[in-house]
């Protein structure tokens, strides 16, 4: 991978569409598999060439796992901490129903930002405090890396490295077919470095 500045290179690409992708369907830890047009769609993705000789880790779960595999032709190093922010008793329901349902209490909640809180499930801050011995650990190793992973993790890096704090719209766009870079210094601190690398074959 090319040197682009100062500190340890860390890229993230959010697995491909399962059928609950495709429904709107809160997923969080239930190991929801790619379906036949996610495998497809991955199958199409190209890496951006500075992902060469990257190290590549995966949540263990298997839409992230199998888009590991799919992408780097090889097997992963399975990283617990990556895995989605738990959703508790609201996997597999739908965000808009969930407003429907319960009304100002989930205003209320969704208003909390970084400490909304899912019924059973976890905060998006409980979520950074998880990944933060991982990135800790990207660090004290210096190699680039590439992680598979999920729609919260990606935005809890968005968060750290922007100070958003998770209410209103993100202060930027993510496009989820793609590459996000990030650089995590030694001082803990997490940085931008490019979003929405495109993966689309030319």
């Amino acid at each position: 991978m090319v040197d682009r500045g100062s500190g340890t290179s860390l890229a993230l690409i959010r697995h491909g569409p399962t059928a609950w992708t495709q429904e709107n369907r809160l997923q969080g830890h239930t190991d929801v598999p790619l379906s036949v047009k996610g495998r497809e769609t991955v199958s199409r993705w190209r890496l951006p060439p500075e992902l060469a000789g990257c190290q590549w880790v995966s949540s263990p779960l298997s839409r992230a796992l199998e888009t590991a595999r799919i992408l780097s032709a090889a097997t992963p190093r399975i990283e617990p901490r990556l895995k989605e922010m738990s959703y508790g008793e609201w996997e597999g329901r739908r965000l808009p129903d969930l407003r429907a349902e319960l009304g100002e209490a989930m205003a209320e909640n969704e208003a909390r930002g970084l400490d909304f809180r899912p019924a059973g499930g976890e905060s998006p801050r409980e979520l950074q405090q998880r990944l933060s011995s991982w990135l800790a650990e990207v660090v004290l190793a210096d190699r680039p890396t590439v992680a598979v992973t999920h729609h919260g993790v990606v935005r809890a890096l968005l968060s750290l490295a922007t100070g958003w704090d998770m209410t209103g719209k993100p202060p930027e766009k993510l496009a989820w077919g793609a590459v996000q870079f990030f650089r995590l210094g030694k001082d803990g601190k997490v940085a931008i470095d490019r979003l929405n690398v495109s993966m689309v074959a030319r």
